[in-house]
């Protein structure tokens, strides 16, 4: 089969090649891959940095295949041949206690496609039948625009403990998939939104109120004027700590910031006075349930959360898309079609 595939750190390090096509053991299906996304985790495995360097090399890309299953293990319960799907990219291990209470986004001994095994920028794919999520009818392309972010997003509107009629959210980095996708289920649930981008981004989504900033400082200056009294949640999204800093300096009472990104800056500076007295808290998320998965893609066939896509790309195309990816103006999703 075709594979997207890294051999060694750095861009002259991968290609697209013909590789051996997966097998499936007892509990995975194999799936006959549609449509991938390029994602910042897939330029991490070719650098092999941050999390990109727990990967094994060689290692076929692609963290969020959507397709067709065609195969499937003899333990894999039912028949899920035909099912159109979509693969949640972080496998829980399913043993400690955690995935026992069906908090599968906390397992401490998650994988992720992609990194420590073989991911979707190929023609095939195998993965535990746990993790392809049915879409349905939903389109391909728009399920892997989704099943990285909407879950996550989704994850950190549930560890904020309450987002809806009543109360004010901040989104930093609402430019972005996860800050986006954020905006839209906390709107769509009833809360007063804040989305901050930089001045490059745009954010719609009616009845948002945008902070357009360049500084920390200007952020803070922003939303301080749409809510004097502080904001009841604030979502980071930006993985920058003088971002996250300034989200917390922004809180109300009881407030609580949720970050779910660590990528940029990731040193951050905190009031501790102001943390306890004000009841204040601060809580990183990086996954999401089982449960939360499919809620997420079902918002999405629903139209409640619309993924922003910024072009297709056919998979002879894989290799320059990912080369110039980190390089962009950012508008959305690359969608690389495997299979058309």
């Amino acid at each position: 089969m075709r594979a997207v595939i890294v051999r060694e750190p750095g861009e002259a390090g991968f290609t697209l090649a013909e590789v051996p096509a997966p097998e499936v053991s007892g509990d995975e299906v194999l799936i006959e891959v549609r449509t991938v996304a390029i994602n910042q985790l897939d330029l991490n495995v070719i650098a092999g940095v941050g999390p990109g360097h727990q990967a094994r090399l060689p290692r076929v890309l692609g963290i969020d295949p959507a397709g067709i299953v065609v195969a499937q293990g003899v333990d894999v319960p039912g028949d899920l041949i035909g099912m159109r799907v979509v693969v949640k990219p972080n496998i829980a291990c399913g043993e400690c206690s955690y995935c026992a209470e069906g908090r599968e986004g906390d397992c401490p001994r998650q994988t992720v496609v992609g990194v420590h095994r073989d991911g979707g920028a190929a023609e095939f794919v195998s993965v535990p039948y746990r993790n392809a999520i049915a879409i349905g009818d939903l389109d391909f392309a728009t399920a892997t625009a989704a099943i990285h972010s909407v879950p996550i997003a989704l994850h950190t509107l549930n560890a904020a403990n309450g987002v809806g009629p009543g109360r004010t959210v901040l989104v930093t980095g609402a430019g972005g998939a996860l800050g986006s996708a954020a905006v839209q289920l906390a709107a769509s649930a009833g809360a007063r939104v804040i989305a901050a981008v930089r001045r490059s981004d745009a954010v719609v989504a009616a009845g948002v109120t945008t902070v357009l900033h360049s500084t920390p400082e200007e952020l803070l200056e922003g939303v301080r004027a749409s809510a004097p009294d502080g904001v009841d949640t604030a979502i980071d999204a930006t993985g920058n700590g003088s971002i996250a800093a300034v989200c917390v300096r922004a809180l109300g009472w009881g407030g609580r910031l949720v970050f779910c990104s660590a990528t940029v800056d990731p040193e951050i500076t905190l009031d501790l006075r102001s943390l306890y007295l004000g009841r204040r808290s601060v809580v990183g998320t990086a996954s999401a349930n089982l449960g939360e998965a499919r809620e997420a893609i079902d918002l999405v066939a629903r139209g409640a959360v619309v993924p922003n896509i910024e072009r297709h790309i056919a998979l002879d195309d894989a290799i320059e898309a990912y080369r110039s990816f980190g390089k962009r103006t950012r508008g959305g999703k690359v969608i690389v079609h495997v299979v058309d």
